[in-house]
């Protein structure tokens, strides 16, 4: 199944988030590691939702979206739980990273195989 390239506009999302996802996966597992059953709160849950809302909206037709689902705030995860769903953002982020940049060998550099 070939996949779409994506726009310039979708690469500087991806940019700008993946670190910020990586920040956040950081974070929680530090959390984890001191209480891993301890539940998120609302505040964080939020936080964490806005970030994974847009990089579900950035993956929208990427096979891996089927497997990727947000936080509940009613339910208030734990702290090890929060931890396993962004993990799984973490590594849809990667696997589209590999399938849309590598090395160019018209420009003889590593860069995004983009549309536009």
């Amino acid at each position: 199944m070939a996949t779409k390239k994506p726009t310039h506009a979708q690469v500087a999302e991806f940019e700008m988030l993946w670190p910020i996802l990586k920040s956040l996966l950081a974070e929680t597992k530090e959390l984890s590691k001191k209480k891993a059953d301890n539940p998120l709160n609302k505040l964080k849950i939020g936080m964490i939702n806005k970030v994974l809302e847009r990089v579900k909206k950035l993956l929208a037709t990427d096979p891996a979206i089927k497997f990727l689902e947000l936080l509940d705030d009613e339910t208030l995860p734990s702290n090890s739980d929060a931890v396993f769903i962004i993990a799984q953002y973490d590594a849809a982020m990667e696997q589209y990273k590999d399938k849309h940049y590598g090395y160019d060998n018209d420009k003889l550099e590593h860069g995004w195989f983009t549309s536009n």
